[in-house]
């Protein structure tokens, strides 16, 4: 009985060993497959940079796009062309032009679907913009109608109302 237990722990260390390999050996394979992108998408910069200046402005992107086995080729890593102006948006930093820095990091955040973290993570910061934005939107109503911060939304001193709406007297 006693070396049947010594048999099966050496099993089990032997297969715990190439399991740890194993996983070490997948992190490995997703690694170069993103450089690989990474280079391809590289590549695909260059070639579309018509003037060799380091950037792609949204005529020399679009330009490029109207080929059709350019748009084939994009679509097979996973990027969907097919609102140009959108993906050119989202790629830019707000210089009107992408770098190749710009343009790789992007594609690879835009590969594929989106994953639901993405979606949840979207929702979050649309939440905390609204609150911000209900905020700001008192301070203004507040600082506009001479009321104050406690209730920015009731009716000026000496206001009448018709029909929901305010009236101010003497306005």
């Amino acid at each position: 009985f006693a070396m049947f237990r010594i048999i099966t722990a050496l099993f089990l260390k032997d297969t715990l060993s190439i399991a740890a390999a194993d996983a070490d050996m997948v992190i490995q394979d997703k690694m170069r497959e993103k450089h690989a992108y990474a280079m391809k998408l590289k590549d695909f910069f260059e070639a579309a940079d018509c003037n060799c200046d380091g950037f792609l402005t949204i005529d020399e992107f679009e330009s490029v796009l109207e080929d059709e086995r350019i748009t084939t080729y994009l679509a097979s890593l996973e990027l969907d062309v097919t609102q140009t102006k959108l993906l050119f948006a989202m790629l830019d930093d707000g210089d009107q032009r992408i770098s190749v820095d710009e343009f790789v990091k992007g594609a690879i955040r835009l590969k594929g679907q989106a994953r639901s973290q993405d979606v949840i993570a979207i929702m979050h910061d649309c939440t905390k913009m609204m609150k911000k934005l209900e905020g700001l939107q008192e301070v203004v109503v507040a600082a506009l109608s001479g009321r104050s911060h406690a209730d920015p939304w009731a009716p000026p001193a000496g206001a009448r109302t018709r029909e929901g709406a305010h009236v101010v007297v003497g306005a």
